[in-house]
């Protein structure tokens, strides 16, 4: 059994956004994913870190829940900027339910267990919100969302994914941070950052906890290994 993590997976089957326009890494991404998905086993966990459709609702994001259905291991979805599908946990557990999808579950003011361990998150917090006019209810909210999934972990070992880094060449969100070390989370994983952003992204151990970066195109579309038992 083993977990792993990925972001930014951008399917666009059931809408006309497909990222093979952006050329590069990109070109065949969506047989580059299956490709990735190869080495995940059907016991294993696989946290999805948001933007993961461009479907606009539930329904025309359906063919992309379908591929990612298909493919093997369990999968928890964050929410990222992009998921304009995204309703209530009820709505969507609902509507995974009556489409057959067994293997999709939602990561959302809860927490996951993978053996002993609590696999936590939310969207999080960046600094394009604040040019998108976004305020700071907002923030408020996603700081609410990350505390009530690390506290409904107890006093297990945590993990965190988000779908925007807490850390970032030149920026750093200290109100998320503050949580992941007050909660002693071991590592975060996030999302969010493509192409040259790459090398901004901060990673390995800050203070207390360990970050990673997992979007898609930054790991040639293949899940990244976490942990193993």
């Amino acid at each position: 059994m083993a977990l792993y993590a990925i972001g930014d997976t951008h399917l666009s089957l059931g809408s006309d956004k497909p990222m093979d326009v952006f050329g590069g890494g990109w070109e065949g991404y969506v047989e580059k994913l299956s490709e990735g998905f190869a080495q995940v086993e059907p016991e294993d966990t696989v946290v999805l870190c948001g933007d993961i459709s461009w479907g606009m609702s539930l329904e025309q994001a359906a063919p992309d829940f379908a591929f990612l259905d298909a493919l093997p291991g369990k999968k928890l979805l964050l929410k990222g900027n992009h998921d304009y599908w995204w309703t209530t946990a009820a709505k969507m557990k609902r509507f995974f339910d009556e489409r057959g999808f067994t293997t999709l579950d939602i990561l959302h003011n809860n927490c996951h267990l993978y053996g002993e361990t609590a696999l936590c998150g939310t969207r999080g917090w960046f600094y394009e919100e604040e040019q998108d006019g976004h305020n700071e209810k907002v923030f408020n909210r996603e700081l609410i969302r990350l505390e009530a999934s690390l506290k409904a972990a107890g006093e297990r070992e945590k993990l965190c994914f988000l779908h925007y880094p807490p850390r970032y060449q030149g920026y750093r969100c200290d109100e998320i941070i503050a949580l992941l070390e007050r909660y002693g989370v071991k590592a975060c994983y996030y999302g969010h950052l493509h192409g040259g952003s790459h090398r901004l992204a901060v990673e390995g151990r800050q203070g207390s906890v360990e970050y990673h970066l997992v979007s898609a195109d930054y790991l040639r579309f293949r899940p990244q290994r976490i942990w193993e038992d």
